[in-house]
Parts: C-alpha cells; sequence; structure tokens
C-alpha cells in the first residue's frame, strides 16, 4: 500500500534514490534532503528512515554538495529529538539495536566488565547504572565483597534491599558505576563477580561527536564521490579480484592504533555489539589500508594473553568516506579461513559485493590463506536476517560453493528451476535447507575440498595434548598472530593431524 502522507511519500522517493545513482531522479536527492531537513516528524519511525538514509547519503554522496548538506542535516539530529521529545515523543524506538546511537538519544545494555570499564572511565558523564533495567538480586556477590556487613542480610533474609546496601557501601561522589568501577579495581576483585551481576549500562549520547549520527574517521581529506551507477554483484569477479597486486599496508604506531581500537570500541558499543578483537585488541598490530573507492579497513590481531588456543584472530572496521559502514571478523588454521563479514544495515543497498570481495583480497595478502569458509549462520541458520536478504544466493553468486552434500543436490535443483523460470524466487523455506551447511571458495590451484568437512569444533573436542610440535605452540606465545599463521602453514604434518581430528569422516 503507497504511504498516505505527504512527508511518507519524501521518504519513500528518497530511500528508492538509494538504487537510482546515475539517473536523472538523482539529481533531485538535495531537494529531497532540503525538503524533509524543513519538515516537522510526528513520529519516531520517520525520523529513524530520515537519519538512516541521511547517513547512506553521507557515506556514498554524488557530490561535495550532497556531502556537505548530509553532513549539515546529520549534525541537527540531537536538536530534532530535543524538539521531538519536548512535543510528547516517545524515544524508545531510538534504543533498537538496528537504530541505536542517534545523537540525541540514549541506549541500555549489558556490557562485558571491560567494556563496562572503559566506558565509565571514557565517558564518565555520560554512562552510569541503569537500576531499572537491572535486575538487582544478582547483585549478592558483589556485594559481600563491597560492604563487610551485607551477610547480615543476605544469610537470614529473604527480601533484600539490595540497592540500598550498596548505596550504603558507595562514598564519595560520582556516578554509581564510576565508583563501583574503582572499587572493584581498588579491591582486586575478579571481572566475573561484575559480570554476574548483569547491570544495564544507560548511556546518554546527547550530541556527542561520538554518536552514530556524527561519528567519522579524523583525518580524512580526499572523499570519493558518485555521479554515476554503484557498482553491483554482476560487476565483481571475486577470482580476478583475489588475484589482484598486492594493497599497500601500514602499520599504525601504538597510540594511533590505541586511538582506533578506542573509536571501533565506541562504535560497536552503541550498536549493543562488542568484538573480541576490539575488547582486547592489539594496538601495536593495527594495520590500516586504503581499499579504493573511498573506503579505508582497519585490521588488528591481539596479544598472546587473549589468543585464542588453536586459531589465528584478526578483526577489522571499515569505513566509506569516514563514516563506520561494518565490521569483519576472520578466524584461520593454516591456509583456511571463516569469515564473518558484517555491514550495518543502513549502508546494504550499497557497494556490497565489490566491499567483500576487496576485504578477502586483504586478508589473503595479509595472511596468506587460500580457502574462504563462511559458517551456517551468516548464511540463514537461526539468522532470519540473514534469511530476509538472500545471504545465501549473496555468496553463491560470487562462486562459493556448499561443502554439504544435501545442500549441493538442492542447491542443484533450486539452480535449474531458477534456469527454467528466471521470475522465480527461492522460498525462505528453502533458503532455511540451502543455510545448513559451510560454504567454501577455494583459490584456483589449491587441493579444493580439504576443509569441506572440518570443523574447529571437533577438532578442539578430541584434542587431549597440543596435536602441533612444541616449537609451533612456543612461537605462538611469542610473535604475532600473522606470523604464528605462517609458522603454521608451513608445517605439513601439523595439517595432516588437524585435518584428521577435525573433519567428520
Amino acid at each position: 500500500m503507497p504511504s498516505s502522507t505527504p512527508l511518507e511519500r519524501l521518504l519513500d522517493r528518497l530511500e528508492a534514490a538509494k538504487r537510482q545513482f546515475g539517473t536523472p531522479q538523482q539529481a533531485g536527492v538535495p531537494r529531497l534532503l532540503t525538503a524533509l531537513g524543513r519538515s516537522r516528524f510526528q513520529d519516531a519511525a520517520s525520523l529513524v528512515r530520515f537519519h538512516e538514509a541521511l547517513l547512506f547519503f553521507r557515506a556514498y554522496p554524488a557530490d561535495a554538495g550532497m556531502l556537505r548538506l548530509t553532513e549539515e542535516l546529520l549534525g541537527s539530529f540531537s536538536e530534532r529529538l530535543g524538539r521531538f521529545e519536548r512535543a510528547g515523543g516517545d524515544l524508545a524506538p531510538f534504543d533498537e539495536p538496528d537504530v541505536s546511537g542517534i545523537a540525541g538519544s540514549s541506549l541500555s545494555a549489558i556490557f562485558t566488565y571491560q567494556i563496562a570499564n572503559w566506558l565509565a572511565g571514557r565517558r564518565p558523564a555520560q554512562v552510569d547504572i541503569d537500576w531499572d533495567a537491572s535486575d538487582e538480586s544478582l547483585l549478592g556477590p558483589l556485594l559481600l565483597r563491597l560492604h563487610p556487613l551485607y551477610a547480615e542480610d543476605a544469610l537470614v533474609e529473604a527480601n533484600i534491599p539490595y540497592r540500598e546496601w550498596f548505596r550504603a557501601a558507595k562514598s564519595g561522589r560520582g556516578s554509581d558505576l564510576e565508583w563501583l568501577m574503582s572499587r572493584i579495581e581498588k579491591l582486586r576483585l575478579a571481572p566475573e563477580l561484575y559480570e554476574h551481576a548483569r547491570l544495564a549500562i544507560h548511556w546518554e549520547l546527547e550530541n556527542s561527536r561520538m554518536s552514530r549520527s556524527r561519528l567519522r574517521l579524523p583525518g580524512r581529506r580526499g572523499f570519493f564521490y558518485h555521479p554515476g551507477p554503484l557498482l553491483r554483484r554482476a560487476d565483481i569477479s571475486l577470482a580476478a579480484e583475489l588475484n589482484s597486486p598486492p594493497l599497500l599496508l601500514e602499520r599504525l604506531s601504538r597510540s594511533d592504533g590505541e586511538q582506533m581500537l578506542d573509536l571501533a570500541r565506541e562504535t560497536s558499543a552503541m550498536r549493543y555489539r562488542e568484538l573480541h578483537g576490539f575488547t582486547y585488541g592489539d594496538p601495536r598490530s593495527v594495520i590500516r589500508v586504503e581499499l579504493g573507492r573511498g573506503v579505508e579497513a582497519f585490521v588488528a590481531g591481539v596479544p598472546p594473553e587473549h589468543r585464542l588456543p588453536l586459531r589465528a584472530y584478526h578483526a577489522g572496521m571499515f569505513f566509506k568516506n569516514a563514516v563506520p559502514i561494518g565490521y569483519i571478523e576472520c578466524l584461520s588454521l593454516f591456509e583456511r579461513i571463516e569469515v564473518g563479514f558484517n555491514l550495518y544495515y543502513t549502508f546494504r543497498e550499497g557497494e556490497t559485493a565489490w566491499l567483500y570481495a576487496r576485504l578477502l583480497r586483504l586478508f589473503r595478502q595479509l595472511l596468506g590463506v587460500s580457502s574462504f569458509a563462511v559458517d551456517p549462520y551468516q548464511l540463514g541458520l537461526h539468522n532470519e536476517e540473514a534469511i530476509e536478504s538472500g545471504a545465501f544466493w549473496f555468496y553463491r553468486k560470487l562462486g562459493f560453493r556448499p561443502a554439504n552434500d544435501k545442500v549441493k543436490k538442492l542447491l542443484a535443483a533450486e539452480e535449474a528451476q531458477l534456469r527454467s523460470d528466471p521470475a522465480h524466487r527461492t522460498p525462505a523455506r528453502t533458503l532455511q535447507r540451502l543455510a545448513a551447511g559451510w560454504m567454501i571458495y577455494d583459490l584456483p590451484g589449491t587441493s579444493s575440498g580439504d576443509w569441506d568437512h572440518f570443523e574447529i569444533r571437533r577438532l578442539a573436542m578430541r584434542v587431549q595434548e597440543p596435536p602441533f610440535p612444541a616449537s609451533i605452540e612456543r612461537a605462538k606465545r611469542g610473535v604475532r598472530e600473522a606470523a604464528y599463521l605462517k609458522l603454521m602453514q608451513k608445517d605439513p604434518k601439523s595439517r595432516r593431524v588437524a585435518l584428521r581430528l577435525g573433519s567428520g569422516y
């Protein structure tokens, strides 16, 4: 059913313009933006739609004028949300994970101790414990350490005023969160005590430059404009991309690496996300690379004390014209790499296939891998969002193949139906069955099929003693992860053991 109000029709036209780059309709985008900027928004859903379209066109501007206009309008959102709230509007919809982080809004989330402590130190005036969203009864084990006489209640009473005990324990000024973190540090309490309490953290974003509306990668000088059509999946050859010349890699200084990891943590936290590689990232290992078309990527490993027992781990965040648009998480063993690619929902009508192919090229160069694996969750297993977006076909049309024999047969039948009936659309139920196994892309010339039935979980469960030579285990503790992976790749004995123990034959 078509939208019924003039405002909704303007928003429809603006969203349609994401698919009209290089057409006459795109020339009208600045007028649409200006008209919407002057409009009065009566509901949160329309404000969210306007914000997300603005952020998309800020990352994919047609020219410098559109970049300036979108930046100006995004900078007005804290004031817009203030007016909306004063007029009686409900700000609760801005807490939703797909849109959280808009300037002028707030959010509440449960974070690990490491991120809660980091936020308390980085944003002390904006974050605090959200008692209304927390289960105070879980505070007991922590209160036993915070107040010497809490046991007077805890051992005999059924109805304990947990927050009153917290208040009795607290001393000095500052937020509840700030005080709690200082006590945990001073008393050298285990982080698990904090995490058991599952305290929600309330974050008032206000008009912060770190809000999703205003967060930008600092130092960007040139911008890439899109006066013509965006690159589509049909324009991309993954094989050609992976065999392209090396990209220019730049290792950041430790201080610049730490700043980059801070930005990645903040970008993730405001979206209710935490990533092992950002929380524990090694600032000495951060690599910067220009991927082209206005995209920069930053990749980090983790220090030895936070490494996984078997796989090398790397995480990266990427920016389009200084706007964070997604992140990638990669787990590598020998020449095999498991790739978790996450493009924020706002930007999924951009140049997704080109970006994904370019990122695989980067990791091929950085780590020397040649077999790329995508896990079933990314394809749609227990992931409705992936089913709705047709994620399986995204990977299939780039050249990935299913490793599962049942999925291979189902795919052959589905592709035959698509050839006979171009109008056919794969039903959601079929997409769920297609997502039942891993998908693999092997570089031409590699031993195809070796890793088809491999699962790291199976290998880890079967290992009672390290299957790799002691020299490799010692090297893992003393070198960066990329160097460790290259040592592993040179050890055929360990590779044979890993394949035997981790394959489901």
